[in-house]
């Protein structure tokens, strides 16, 4: 399908299956919009996909989400910016496309941004699973009714860049908001591995 002029540089890939919700595909630090969709296909088969590019260039040459002012340490408010922003893409590529609210996969600095508009901007998204996510505010932020969203959460238990413990306090934090959140830790690292795609796979059929 002819990709619609958006806010956000992005693939769109109408779906062979439309009883299934459409996956927003949210990439990490140096990738874009073509580096998810494989992982998509895999996990939600025949489901529309939709995947838009970082506009932040850290360093000139990697697109991320949202600035950060070192490893692990966030810029937030540039993060609301940018929650909101993406959020209104979601808004805008729904009309573009006749979609339904789609559920996020996202990878790292993209799972990152996922967690925060499903605390900033609820009922933007249907739900999200969050692979190798951390927290994305010191202080998380006031949420009017995240009821009905769900959430999967996959760490790894030797992560050199985010810690189990960092991990779960994100799961209590989404659970604080009303969000059924599932967080699993596996004995991997922060690259994806086959059990995260399995997990992503069953968690969609399961609760989709």
């Amino acid at each position: 399908m002819t990709q619609a002029q958006l806010s956000f540089v992005h693939r769109f890939q109408a779906g062979e299956n439309t009883d299934r919700p459409p996956v927003l595909l949210l990439h990490g630090t140096g990738g874009n919009e073509t580096d998810l969709l494989p992982l998509g296909r895999l996990v939600a088969p025949g489901a529309a996909l939709l995947s838009p590019r970082g506009q932040v260039l850290e360093g000139g040459v990697m697109p991320r989400f949202f600035r950060r002012l070192a490893e692990g340490v966030f810029d937030e408010a540039d993060l609301r910016e940018r929650t909101h922003e993406l959020a209104d893409f979601v808004s805008e590529a729904r009309a573009a496309y006749g979609l339904d609210a789609p559920i996020a996969v996202g990878f790292s600095n993209g799972a990152n941004i996922a967690a925060a508009m499903l605390l900033l901007r609820p009922g933007v998204l249907r739900g999200a699973a969050l692979l190798r996510a951390m927290v994305p505010f010191a202080e998380p932020p006031q949420v009017a009714d995240a009821a009905g969203q769900r959430v999967l959460l996959s760490s790894g238990r030797e992560d050199p860049i985010i810690a189990v413990d960092n991990a779960s306090r994100l799961a209590g934090q989404l659970q604080h908001a009303g969000i059924e959140t599932t967080h699993h830790i596996l004995d991997a690292g922060h690259g994806l591995t086959n059990e995260d795609v399995a997990l992503t796979r069953d968690w969609i059929n399961a609760s989709f």
